[in-house]
């Protein structure tokens, strides 16, 4: 069993909003207790909570990774139309330059991409890729919803797409399991894909609360944004309590066969 700690890559705090449920100083407390020495910040199109995170990261000695889940608009950010579909992508600054960057493209979003999300699109993108590193998210991200929809070939040219615009080492394919049938049907495909692309893996979980009976609260949330009461039949909700801070140990219980995408965590986040 590898020694190397296991670094969560995809949270969404509180600055998610009414959609995370890790507040910040709570977050790092959590972090402390699991003996992890960073963690990202990955929210949904914004970078609100840089400032705290950083900071708070800082104060007890767990290495911050600024990042973001991105909205990327499939018919380009400008196009304000039902139609235009947009898909997941995290990115994470690796410098300075990639900070700047994300601020630029997050600033974008907001300003001039705006249509229910903040939105870029990939011409956007391609220009502001030095100093990111990118992960593929989860199963809203484009790959994996061509994966499901058994397009593997599709899904291989957008995967070497990717690594075209971020450089070798510096775009990963992101595996997740919630327990959900969707995740046990795209991380197989992904592994393939994964040998056969030569692109590394890495195992994340879509963290939106701190621990596992903190799943209410975060239903709660989603009652709020979505206008829906909790008695609610047919509000929106998640199947499954498993988008928390899990542990190493837990994570190596769902990815085992796969520890080296654990690893890798390590690796980006230094």
């Amino acid at each position: 069993m590898s020694e190397t700690p296991f670094v969560h890559l995809h949270c969404h705090t509180d600055y998610s909003l009414l959609d995370g449920a890790c507040e910040i100083e709570q977050l790092m407390e959590v972090v402390e207790q699991q003996k992890m020495p960073a963690i990202a910040m990955t929210d949904h199109g914004n970078l609100f909570g840089a400032v705290e995170f950083y900071n708070k990261a800082v104060a007890k000695g767990i290495h911050p990774v600024i990042g973001c889940e991105v909205y990327v608009a499939q018919q380009g950010y400008k196009n304000r139309s039902d139609t235009n579909r947009y898909n997941h992508l995290v990115l994470l600054a690796e410098t300075q330059e990639g900070y700047r960057n994300l601020i630029d493209l997050v600033s974008t979003g907001y300003l001039e991409g705006f249509y229910y999300k903040p939105r870029i699109d990939k011409d956007l993108l391609s220009s502001h890729t030095k100093g990111l590193i990118a992960m593929s998210a989860c199963l809203k991200g484009d790959i994996n919803e061509t994966l499901l929809s058994e397009r593997y070939d599709q899904a291989r040219r957008l995967a070497h797409e990717y690594q075209d615009m971020f450089g070798h080492g510096n775009f990963f394919l992101e595996i997740q399991d919630h327990g959900l049938d969707p995740d046990r049907k795209v991380v197989p495909l992904v592994n393939r894909l994964s040998q056969e692309s030569g692109i590394p893996m890495v195992a994340t979980n879509d963290s939106h609360y701190l621990r596992r009976q903190d799943s209410r609260a975060h239903e709660i949330l989603l009652c709020i944004q979505t206008g829906k009461t909790f008695s609610d039949a047919s509000r929106m909700r998640w199947d499954n309590p498993e988008f928390y801070l899990k542990s190493r140990d837990e994570m190596l219980r769902m990815f085992g066969e796969m520890e080296s995408a654990l690893d890798v965590t390590w690796d980006i986040a230094q």
